[in-house]
């Protein structure tokens, strides 16, 4: 069995790890399965180095198909480009996509039409807001997908109201918790964490990055400074991703337990994790690893693809408007948060259950 991996963006490879891992050990064991790993270049990112790679064990992608840059058409009309020459020079039985970015819906649609099978790892999920990119990605990628790899049963759910023939659908759990499950003995203390005199469970780290929050500069100071009002002046840790730095830059928004440090690498950002009091974040992913971690986690959103991080995690809704957050932190703060539990199959063996039923549809 010959298969093509293909990864996009940072967050793609912490989910196709596992599942090179445990084509690995099949390898070993003499079964007769390769594979491809493709990196579509969609997001340049400078800290991808052999380190990145080195880190999370995995090898440099075989091919870089280089289509990042440009309108998101612009993107996925090169990474199509890409695919479908690399697919013409050299075919595929399966083509495997993580996740909901757009290297996904792009590499999903050319396979499909050049006859390769299309399994989607993370099918399923939905927030029902079409404002978002990726749920586009979504719901094109599932349209048209061959097999279906979900992370709980509200996906099998949504892919059952969508027509989806069950016998498709394959509940195998979270790839991504079996890299942070692998990887928490791993995590590496940031030098600011000694340096601006940090302890486990007194700080806060919040991200932000969604437009939603921070495209209108009044909207982000708001969310800012109402976060900082509620925080019981602990250490606010603010990693600021590149499109909300710009905004920052004009606002100059500062207090003296707010700290803004770079991006940090993944062993870097679940570190301090790990050890934060609470998360307040508009992420999607952050959230699965805060409800595995136990730490509570405030979603600045108004709705969610992952509703298990708050049906049974340690996630809550709080939504954007910035009036919202004060009951939710006055909550942490006297030690009323929910305890949260851990979803079905999110145990760290999810991409050794996915390369066994690939195995059995050959």
């Amino acid at each position: 069995m010959k298969i093509d991996i293909i990864a996009g963006a940072r967050p793609n490879f912490m989910k196709i790890a596992p599942i090179i891992h445990a084509i690995q050990e099949k390898q070993k064991s003499g079964v007769s399965i390769t594979f491809r790993l493709i990196h579509t270049g969609q997001h340049f990112d400078q800290n991808m180095s052999g380190s990145f790679f080195e880190q999370l064990n995995i090898p440099e992608p075989n091919v870089n198909l280089g289509a990042g840059g440009g309108t998101q058409s612009e993107q996925t009309g090169a990474i199509m480009m890409g695919y479908e020459n690399l697919l013409t020079s050299e075919s595929t039985d399966i083509c495997i996509v993580v996740g909901d970015v757009t290297s996904t819906m792009a590499c999903s649609i050319v396979a499909k039409k050049m006859g390769v099978k299309v399994a989607h790892v993370e099918a399923g999920i939905r927030s029902y807001d079409l404002t978002m990119p990726e749920e586009i990605n979504r719901m094109v990628t599932d349209s048209i997908t061959d097999y279906f790899f979900t992370t709980s049963a509200i996906a099998n759910t949504n892919l059952k109201k969508q027509g989806i023939d069950e016998q498709k659908i394959f509940f195998v759990g979270n790839t991504m918790i079996d890299t942070l499950l692998k990887q928490l003995p791993n995590l590496k203390k940031p030098t600011f964490f000694d340096e601006l005199k940090l302890s486990n469970g007194n700080y806060f780290v919040m991200t932000l990055h969604r437009p939603a929050n921070v495209d209108e500069e009044g909207k982000l100071k708001a969310l800012i400074e109402e976060i900082v009002l509620n925080s019981n002046n602990l250490p606010i840790i603010f990693p600021v991703h590149p499109r909300t730095s710009k905004k920052l830059e004009n606002l100059g928004i500062q207090f003296d337990n707010l700290k803004y440090v770079e991006p940090l690498g993944y062993l870097e950002f679940n570190y301090i994790v790990k050890n934060a009091k609470a998360v307040i974040t508009d992420s999607g992913g952050i959230t699965e690893e805060t409800t595995v971690m136990g730490i509570p986690c405030l979603t600045l959103r108004d709705n969610t693809e992952r509703p298990e991080t708050i049906t049974i995690g340690t996630n809550e809704l709080v939504g954007t408007n910035p009036k919202n957050i004060a009951p939710y932190l006055q909550k942490l703060n006297q030690g009323n948060w929910k305890k949260g539990s851990i979803p079905e199959k999110w145990d760290g063996k999810t991409a050794v259950r996915i390369v066994e039923q690939l195995l059995l549809l050959e």
